[in-house]
């Protein structure tokens, strides 16, 4: 299965990979590592996440509070966001 991010979620890794390493120097990097490594889960077994709302499911990241939303099609595995779980609860949904 090929992964296409949406626009916002592109622009949300983009986002927080940049916010994090103004943090620290190697943490954006360690941030994008963890988000391939957990889309390369989703590509091997695509409905390991939980649904979030009807065919949308989830995945957390690890030492990061952020999960991938994504939504499984036929050939495809749609990344919808990559959400801050402290910050505005299902802003995505719109």
């Amino acid at each position: 299965m090929n992964i296409l991010f949406t626009k916002e979620a592109s622009l949300e890794l983009d986002d927080a990979v940049i916010f994090y390493e103004l943090e620290q120097k190697g943490l954006g990097l360690l941030f994008k590592r963890e988000v391939k490594r957990m889309l390369l889960l989703i590509r091997q077994y695509p409905e390991i996440g939980p649904t979030e709302d009807l065919s949308i499911r989830h995945i957390l990241l690890h030492k990061f509070p952020h999960k991938i939303l994504y939504s499984i099609e036929v050939t495809n595995i749609i990344v919808l966001a990559i959400a801050h779980q402290h910050r505005k609860p299902n802003y995505w949904v719109d």
